[in-house]
């Protein structure tokens, strides 16, 4: 009989941190004290606390284990799993003013402002078991609208929810399926299809879906299926993605074993197979057309708009195309009704939106919060502030095509109105914080390299126009700028974003549009001053030695690859420009603080 539930997460952050070598450990102890028979191991998705990985949590108790390592699992089996008593060092603890203390993870300042729609599996369940998602209301909303509802239902409901597309642009999803389902062709033929291209730099949401809960996508793109009268579709997932992939052809495979795909789901008549299409990870393919375009096996590059999907999409066919976490509200919508779904959020961004929360903050991981939480809420409740006692200076949302929110806007609540207001954007999800060490004319230049590696080079603007910007960035990074320079870029923005075929080189300037707007103090003294202010762009740096805080200890000179530092024991040293490769060797060993950068 089993007593005792063993969730190990098997998303990509805690494999990488050695969780499947835990799992391995478990099972070996386990079955060597005999308690095969009496506790269960789940492996399941994402908890959301990636930079505590690899974790685990023990049910029914439900302690959470953090930072696990596999010498540590004999006494966890010892202590906890044999005599009941927690590893007391092991678990997660929560600074509580000025003492650490243990907390349920319900109430963690990180999971207690959370609201777990899209996610609502992940960590919970084990997705290469079908039995487990069914357990949780599994392909109920699929049945619902199969027996009790006509398509027109299904798309009021989701209208009415107020469901907006999570990949970018915030489309509504249900304008959307009323869009392809009115549409009528000769041959009635029609495609439902799922953006799994999930590129942006920091961006793992969609990723952690598919790893943890892939039947809700299934699930969801059969119900748009029935909506839009198609019977059949395709989720386009990037090949660098080999767990989400497995788990996905173990869902498919289980899920037609079921008869929850395939022909005559439910006995009702209605048909819908889903097939994957692996991307080679071309970040263009994450614009709809392209990725189409790139599924009919044709090389990935956008096609003018209109016609849009919704009339002539995959195979020129009427087309409905959303994004992983889109699909994942549906079958909660479904069941659940569009006024709970609408009761959250703000008055034109209804429901919960996924961020992966990365850079400079203390929890590293995947959040989901109610449309309308501030990025200050965001930051420093759930996101545990910025670490090593640093301010907080920007935070970058959208990606290469969204935008630097600065300090001053930390109060803005988030939503898709609010974002594009103060020049930026929801994008699929990704978070990054930085804080006072970070330049923000070099980050700038490294979303816009990012674009021009991942552009397309189907139009100029594009092609050539972020390659224009990106020499001017350099050029300013270099300390050649003038400020004719600024005037430059912001000129090219505006042909770039004007003149582009699709939402990369639509978007690709923002970052630096953003980032002049909010932090133009240091573009100028990068031009004028030929300093960068954080201390981040070497040809404007210069490394010296502060002769009272130097003991000659000849640390530096010692791992210095240069040679360029000189000195006798026990006396001050000093720095050679010249020779100064600016690496910052000389920093890092340095215990007494001398070595500063100007």
């Amino acid at each position: 009989m089993i007593r005792t539930h063993v969730l190990i997460c098997g998303g990509t952050g805690c494999t990488s941190s050695g969780s499947m070598a835990l799992k391995e450990a478990l099972e070996k102890e386990l079955e060597v004290k005999g308690l095969t028979e009496e506790v269960k191991l789940v492996t399941t998705g994402c908890f959301g606390l990636c930079a505590l990985g690899p974790v685990m949590i023990v049910y029914p108790d439900g302690t959470f284990y953090s930072m696990v390592k596999p010498e540590d699992i004999p006494e966890i089996v010892e202590e906890h799993l044999l005599k009941g008593r927690p590893v007391t060092r092991l678990e997660y603890h929560e600074k509580t003013g000025d003492h650490h203390a243990v907390t349920s993870l319900s109430e963690t300042t990180f999971y207690k402002k959370q609201h777990r729609v899209a996610l609502r599996n992940c960590g919970v369940i084990n997705p290469e078991v079908i039995d487990e998602y069914i357990a949780r209301d599994g392909y109920a909303a699929l049945g619902k609208v199969l027996t009790e509802m006509t398509p027109e239902d299904v798309i009021k409901t989701i209208t009415d929810s107020g469901l907006r597309g999570r990949g970018g642009g915030g489309f509504p999803t249900g304008r959307k399926w009323q869009l392809a389902r009115v549409i009528v062709q000769d041959g009635g033929k029609k495609y439902v299809a799922c953006n799994a291209d999930e590129g942006d730099p920091g961006a793992f949401m969609d990723r952690s879906i598919l790893e943890g809960d892939p039947h809700a996508v299934l699930e969801a793109m059969a119900i748009a299926g029935y909506a839009i009268g198609a019977d059949e579709g395709y989720i386009y997932v990037r090949a660098e993605y080999p767990i989400a992939i497995q788990r996905l052809e173990i869902a498919i495979k289980q899920a037609r074993e079921y008869g929850l795909l395939g022909n005559d789901i439910f006995g009702t008549g209605f048909n819908f197979d889903i097939q994957l299409r692996l991307g080679a990870g071309a970040f263009v393919c994450g614009e709809e057309t392209a990725l189409m375009t790139s599924i009919e096996g044709n090389r990935g590059e956008p096609r003018p708009r209109p016609p849009f999907p919704a009339e002539k999409g995959l195979f020129q066919r009427p087309t409905v195309l959303n994004n992983v976490e889109t699909y994942a509200n549906v079958p909660q919508i479904i069941l659940k009704g569009a006024d709970w779904f609408a009761s959250m959020g703000t008055e034109k961004s209804k429901g919960t939106k996924v961020f992966a929360l990365g850079g400079k903050i203390t929890n590293t991981g995947l959040v989901e919060i109610p449309m309308g939480t501030t990025l200050r809420e965001v930051i420093e409740e759930i996101g545990g502030g910025i670490p090593n006692g640093k301010k907080f200076k920007a935070a970058q949302t959208g990606g290469p095509s969204g935008g630097c929110i600065p300090a001053s806007l930390i109060d803005t609540p988030i939503d898709y109105d609010n974002l594009i207001a103060i020049g930026s954007m929801m994008g699929s999800g990704g978070l990054i914080v930085m804080d006072e060490d970070n330049c923000m004319v070099d980050i700038a230049r490294f979303f816009l390299d990012f674009t021009v590696d991942e552009s397309c080079g189907k139009c100029t603007p594009c092609r050539i126009g972020t390659k224009r910007m990106l020499e001017i960035l350099d050029k300013i990074i270099d300390g050649k700028g003038e400020l004719e320079d600024l005037d430059r870029l912001e000129e090219l923005a505006r042909y770039i974003k004007a003149g582009s075929l699709c939402g990369l080189g639509q978007t690709a300037p923002n970052p630096v549009l953003s980032t002049l707007r909010y932090f133009r103090d240091e573009y100028i003294a990068h031009v004028v001053d030929k300093k960068c202010p954080a201390g981040v762009c070497k040809h404007l740096l210069r490394f010296v030695i502060n002769e009272d805080k130097c003991k000659g200890c000849t640390a530096c000179a010692r791992v210095c690859p240069a040679g360029a530092i000189s000195g006798s024991v026990k006396n001050p040293h000093s720095i050679d420009p010249a020779k100064c490769l600016k690496c910052g060797a000389c920093i890092e060993k340095c215990k007494f603080g001398a070595i500063e950068k100007k």
